[in-house]
């Protein structure tokens, strides 16, 4: 089974399907809804400085820069086109036709589409860099942008969108492509400054090497074979870069992935490097050299084991300091980032339990970090503490022309937006549905025929997920379902009937001739599991009711942070209530304490919504221990005795 608009899989085991038509319904689709009204729509208005910084770029005074003031453009179009993916909506459409055009309007003639004056171009270093000059994360933005712009020219065709692309592609090879037998680079034709320099020794390699990536996905629009070898020479070459002294210039993050060492290990261990990095999954997919997927791979898991936190957040501090339990700022952009490269996880493995954590994130950490109202979201969402907006957490990033923009302003709904590449998949057999939730999405296979998979549930707050299957003619299919690793007695019924044994952390697969009518019912075991914490965390838990972290928060509570008494895990029981005032919870419980005190938990992406102070991590009596492992990534377990269910 192939899709009608992506007719091979190659050395992916899943694929996106392009064209899917999502209705989602709910407090996820709520999300979009906002998000795109009172974020999207507005931004670049009330933040002209977005583009403008790109067309004043040479009139001075220069505007006094942040090295990164490149990104906002970039990622503001990144996450609106993955969020018109799952929305549709026609307005959003427009606003980004015209942002598009607007944007391209600034490209100059050598391709730069950058916000830094003539001479610095590509270079990673501006006279404007807070008024002085030093080193920006110029190509980083190109990346972004590049990045955005593909994923536009794929949905509208647009060609001036992929000509865009190009010439972003081709400056940067006149500037850094080396000739075979050529040390200087580009034939000689570089800018004397930058004569016979890689782009590692630019500086900022963690960020400014991400175009590896970017390169590889133009290589496999385009077909033009210099932009496939740029990516290999900085994979291949500059990864494991060192300077005259020896002291590495990047992560090497090819042969240290081959070697098994751990992420947080490696000398650029911040977020960034995961961009440049998912060049090496996008070269095994052109390549099929199995070097790419293991160093991949391996870092994936290293990740999740080492600097994934329980509330699906990434990083401590903006880099991997290889412990899960630290307390810090867990940073927006960490988060997103993460994601995106969970999704290449899970096209390179059709691994299910990437799934599970694809939607741990998304449903914790992704709703956490965005206001109820859409128009704010935080730079930092900590396992325990307050939430607040960038805005004022990262007031620093704010200039003239660009009062609310920072990195994590226009970044974070891309974590939204993302879903359009997991949510339904499919592989060389059939369908693979990975998201749980109410409403439908629509896809239409090769021979015209259309399958709507609507679903009837109030996932995540119970297990019971009744999805219709509902092809515009008789179709002979598979239909793989996710099974949480959580989930330990999972039931699935094909009609009525029961459809056999479901093993916690697969796929469940259901090949027949399907017809409208038919219909499967899915209840995901919801009884409460528990990761009890190590090193910070010692003698605290994490308390889950299947993918949603429980959260105290003080405004839905009558006791204080200090006061909150212990649970036990052998005699959890709870109700849902009702929490009357103007906003809500997506999820509140009340649980009875051991001594008798009500003690109420609402869901981990709703809490703090209001600045009251919260707490994730738990004293929980009795409370089992699980290690991590392959199939137990959330290291969860259930107590020996007593149901634990709600």
């Amino acid at each position: 089974m192939t899709s009608r608009d992506d007719a091979t899989i190659g050395n992916e085991k899943l694929a996106r399907l392009p064209g899917t038509r999502y209705a989602l319904e709910g407090e996820l689709v709520r999300y979009f809804e906002v998000v795109t009204d009172n974020w999207i729509k507005t931004a670049p208005y009330a933040n002209p400085g977005m583009l403008e910084m790109l067309r004043d770029r040479e009139r001075k005074p220069y505007r006094k820069l942040l090295p990164w003031s490149g990104w906002f453009a970039g990622m503001y179009l990144l996450s609106s086109v993955q969020v018109l993916r799952v929305t549709g909506e026609p307005a959003l459409e427009k606003h980004l036709e015209w942002f598009v055009a607007e944007l391209l309007s600034l490209q100059a003639e050598d391709g730069y589409l950058g916000c830094w004056p003539r001479g610095f171009r590509f270079l990673n270093r501006a006279p404007n860099v807070g008024g002085h000059e030093g080193l920006t994360w110029d190509t980083s933005a190109h990346y972004f942008l590049m990045l955005g712009l593909l994923l536009w020219h794929e949905d509208t065709g647009d060609a001036a969108a992929l000509a865009a692309v190009r010439k972003i592609a081709d400056g940067l090879c006149r500037l850094y492509l080396r000739e075979p037998g050529d040390p200087t680079g580009a034939g000689g034709s570089s800018p004397d400054r930058n004569r016979g320099r890689r782009l590692v020794e630019t500086g900022y390699s963690e960020m400014n090497l991400a175009p590896a990536h970017s390169l590889a996905l133009l290589f496999r629009a385009t077909g033009e074979e210099r932009y496939l070898r740029l990516a290999r020479q900085i994979v291949d070459e500059e990864f494991g870069a060192a300077a005259d002294g020896g002291e590495p210039l990047a992560g090497d993050y090819l042969e240290a992935g081959l070697q098994g060492r751990d992420f947080y290990t490696l000398s650029r261990p911040r977020w960034e490097s995961l961009h440049p990095m998912m060049a090496m999954a996008e070269l095994y997919h052109i390549t099929g050299e199995e070097r790419y997927r293991k160093a991949f791979e391996h870092f994936w898991w290293s990740m999740v084991r080492t600097d994934r936190h329980n509330n699906g957040g990434f990083t401590t501090g903006e880099k991997a300091v290889g412990s899960p339990y630290a307390h810090g700022a867990i940073e927006s952009c960490c988060t997103i980032a993460w994601t995106a490269y969970s999704v290449e996880t899970l096209r390179l493995t059709g691994n299910p339990i990437v799934a599970d954590e694809l939607e741990l994130t998304t449903l914790n950490s992704i709703i956490g970090m965005h206001s109820f109202t859409g128009r704010w979201s935080t730079y930092s969402t900590p396992m325990d503490g307050v939430r607040k907006a960038s805005t004022h957490d990262i007031s620093f990033q704010a200039r003239a022309g660009t009062p609310e923009l920072n990195c994590c302003s226009v970044n974070t709904p891309r974590g939204f937006g993302l879903l359009s590449d997991w949510a339904l998949m499919r592989d060389e057999a059939g369908l693979v549905l990975n998201y749980y939730g109410p409403g439908s999405m629509t896809v239409e296979l090769e021979d015209g025929v259309t399958v709507e998979l609507r679903q009837t549930t109030d996932y995540p707050v119970s297990g019971a997920v009744a999805l219709a299957v509902i092809p515009s003619r008789e179709v002979e299919l598979e239909l793989q379902l996710r099974v949480p690793q959580w989930s330990r007695d999972t039931r699935i019924r094909v009609n009525g009937s029961d459809a056999g044994a479901a093993e916690p952390g697969s796929y469940f697969p259901i090949k027949r001739t399907w017809k409208k009518g038919d219909g499967v019912q899915l209840d995901l075991d919801m009884s409460y599991h528990f990761w009890s914490g190590e090193e910070a965390c010692l003698g605290k838990v994490s308390v889950y009711r299947g993918p949603i972290l429980l959260t105290y928060d003080r405004r839905f509570n009558d006791m204080d942070p200090d006061e909150i008494p212990a649970l036990d895990a052998r005699s959890m029981e709870d109700r849902l209530v009702e929490f009357g005032t103007w906003i809500g919870p997506m999820m509140l419980l009340e649980v009875e304490t051991p001594g008798g005190r009500k003690l109420r938990l609402c869901d981990f992406g709703s809490a703090g919504e209001a600045g009251s102070p919260y707490r994730s991590w738990l004293v929980v009596e009795n409370a089992p221990k699980a290690d991590f492992s392959p199939t137990n990534t959330l290291r969860t377990a259930r107590p020996s005795s007593g149901s634990g269910r709600p």
